[in-house]
């Protein structure tokens, strides 16, 4: 084993890895943690909900799975993808676990007030019947628990996979920007097609043909682009945040999830378009049951293109162009 390993073990396993050899401070600590993490669960899974409807539960989990479920009348539609959330989270700290683990340990008396004031966003999200703010202390909970033992230095890399849980958090309200999104999408949407030649003209969600006995055909709430926005805010933060060096650049990168989305939506209704114009509405029809990897496609490509221009070295780029231009010169004999 390399000197660097038994730092690494120091204070957690020893070499083998087995239970039987962990030091007394360490299984006191697990044990503790153990005990702090079981009264969570109690919290949050007998005290969680304030109401029972719909979900015929007490708990926040149960409240919050169930909001998860493709169902139309939870509003779960756009948050399906809430599944996919927590795994990446721990996906980013088995990634920065050597960091972790190396982190200097000390107590941190401003974790024991994030603890104090999630506790009172739980009570009050209880109270008003607020199972969001209940999710939200949770999600400050799991942050300052260990921000509070071991200090800033494993709070600081620990910011970034318990923020990103606030996407499970499923915030069904938004539900009432399916609209303003649908009128935007086929107004842009209409103007690319005419842009390409094609003759459509929109009446609210509508979009229909100029020509005679054209097509005709409604941009629903499901193509509103919501979900997709939702989903592309998730992917692009943790791109962002594995692929930037500063904060700035990450939330630069981040911010774009609004344009990349509303582009990439507005692509999925043009191809319907054109394949409308081009084959028939029928077709057009099925064309849209595959539209989203168009969109996914769209949207995947921009946002990693955006990722590149931003590390780019232009300086770099300049010099190379430079030397480029120079060698394109003609010599004079």
């Amino acid at each position: 084993m390399s000197k660097q390993e038994p730092a690494l073990a120091h204070g957690i396993f020893s070499e083998r890895w087995r239970l039987a050899t962990l030091e007394r401070p360490v299984v006191t600590q697990l044990a503790f943690m153990a005990v702090i993490i079981g009264l969570i669960y109690i919290l949050f899974h007998l005290l969680g909900n304030a109401v029972e409807h719909n979900v015929n539960s007490r708990s926040a989990f149960v409240w919050m799975l169930s909001r998860w479920n493709d169902n139309i009348s939870y509003g779960g539609a756009d948050w399906s993808f809430g599944w996919l959330m927590p795994l990446v989270s721990l996906g980013v700290i088995w990634v920065k676990r050597r960091e972790l683990i190396m982190a200097p340990r000390a107590v941190c008396q401003w974790g024991l007030a994030v603890i104090v004031v999630a506790l009172a966003i739980h009570w009050l999200g209880a109270k008003i019947q607020q199972t969001r703010l209940s999710l939200l202390a949770l999600i400050l909970l799991v942050w300052g628990v260990p921000l509070y033992f071991y200090g800033w230095q494993m709070g600081k890399l620990l910011i970034f996979p318990c923020a990103y849980l606030i996407f499970c958090i499923p915030l069904t309200f938004l539900d009432t920007f399916s609209f303003p999104l649908r009128i935007f999408v086929t107004s842009v949407s209409t103007h690319l097609a005419n842009t390409l030649g094609i003759g459509v003209y929109s009446a609210g969600s509508r979009i229909m043909s100029d020509a005679l006995g054209g097509f005709s055909f409604d941009v629903a709430d499901a193509c509103s682009g919501l979900r997709s926005l939702l989903a592309m805010a998730a992917l692009t933060a943790v791109y962002a945040y594995a692929t930037q060096k500063t904060q700035i650049k990450k939330w630069l990168l981040f911010l774009t999830f609004i344009p990349l989305a509303m582009a990439s939506n507005s692509a999925r209704i043009l191809s319907i378009i054109i394949s409308a114009a081009a084959f028939g509405e029928k077709a057009a029809m099925k064309i849209h049951d595959w539209s989203g990897y168009i969109m996914f496609i769209v949207a995947f490509s921009l946002m990693v293109g955006t990722g590149m221009l931003m590390n780019a070295d232009y300086h770099q780029l300049w010099r190379r162009f430079k030397a480029w231009l120079t060698a394109q010169e003609p010599t004079v004999e």
